[in-house]
């Protein structure tokens, strides 16, 4: 149970939700039939060496609500207090969303992060409003609002994805809003400066692309880059965002030119595995399992990668000389704690 009411989650938020926030995909059994827990344990324990101060459990994944919710038990356990959980409301329909937060609720959530279903297709900005209040009032949790290309609104809704005024609506009328996942409009900045304009003083405002973070938390304060793929670069995000958060500005830049190689390869990769407005965990996942983590098998329905994309993906970590995986690509699909 969150140490806070719903009342209470912007203040909560403004207090404790900072740092760097990737994610953790859930890792199954060999023969693909359950949750494996020695393997979420180790990504836990890797997340907590790396330094992450939270992670998004991810749930856009072929995983049943069953299944998400032992994710969730062996992660709680296995963090303790040492590390925010942050829910990811990403289910097929409002129905089940309801339901897995209840789960998460139950099972040391902190935070939710709000997505929409692939089959939402709201015709005004009322109907978002209709969706995202629902999700809210059925929480005492903190909710994270995320506009972004991936739901469709734009440009039918509007170009920047969910429109200013409608997030002005939705503060207004959901107290336990307490951030937003700023990607209006991407790829851009529009999106994050707008919602720190209008909403910073209320709010917290997370840049999770850590292209725009590193430069942007030189000129504004930026207190968490929350959730993302951060994973792939291993612990140097939460040093960058101690360099940053300490005023060592030349540092944090010197730090985001090392990343550059790995970045433009990373970048790169999602070109060519984009499609159907769906994020590649796998690739995420291999992204992690190059960093440490445990990787392992998925089931279908799921993305793939081969080895044009992984071998990419290593060579920019090599480039970047942060690259600590040497097992060949094959280990991937078996993970590190196979079971």
């Amino acid at each position: 149970m969150a140490s806070y009411g719903r009342r209470e989650a912007r203040d909560w938020a403004k207090e404790n939700f900072k740092g760097v926030v990737n994610v953790i995909i859930p890792s199954f059994t060999t023969d693909l039939n359950g949750i494996n827990e020695k393997a979420v344990r180790h990504d836990v324990r890797k997340n907590l060496e790396h330094g992450f101060s939270g992670t998004l459990l991810v749930s856009e994944v072929a995983i049943t609500l069953p299944e998400y919710r032992r994710f969730f038990e062996i992660a709680h356990d296995e963090a303790g207090r040492r590390q925010m959980l942050v829910h990811h409301a990403s289910w097929s329909n409002l129905e089940q969303n309801l339901e897995a937060l209840k789960i998460a609720e139950d099972n040391g959530a902190e935070m939710v992060l709000l997505s929409y279903p692939p089959n939402f297709y709201p015709e005004s900005e009322g109907d978002i409003y209709e969706y995202t209040r629902a999700i809210c009032d059925a929480t005492h949790l903190g909710v994270m609002l995320f506009p972004m290309m991936l739901w469709g609104f734009s440009p039918r809704i509007h170009p920047s994805d969910i429109p200013v005024t409608l997030i002005r609506r939705l503060i207004d009328d959901c107290p336990n809003i307490a951030a937003i996942k700023a990607e209006g409009g991407f790829p851009g900045i529009m999106g994050v400066v707008e919602c720190y304009r209008h909403f910073g003083k209320e709010v917290v405002i997370s840049c999770p692309i850590e292209a725009d973070f590193i430069p942007l938390a030189q000129l504004m304060p930026i207190q968490v880059s929350a959730t993302s793929d951060h994973e792939y670069y291993g612990s140097m995000m939460p040093k960058i965002y101690k360099h940053l958060q300490d005023g060592e500005y030349d540092e944090a830049t010197r730090l985001y030119w090392q990343l550059q190689p790995a970045r433009r390869a990373k970048g790169g990769v999602q070109q060519v595995l984009g499609g159907g407005f769906f994020i590649n965990r796998m690739q995420w996942k291999f992204e992690a399992w190059l960093q440490g983590y445990n990787g392992g098998p998925l089931r279908q329905p799921t993305m793939r990668i081969h080895d044009a994309q992984m071998n990419a993906l290593r060579g920019g970590l090599a480039a970047a000389k942060i690259l600590p995986a040497t097992e060949p690509n094959k280990s991937f699909f078996i993970g590190r704690n196979p079971a």
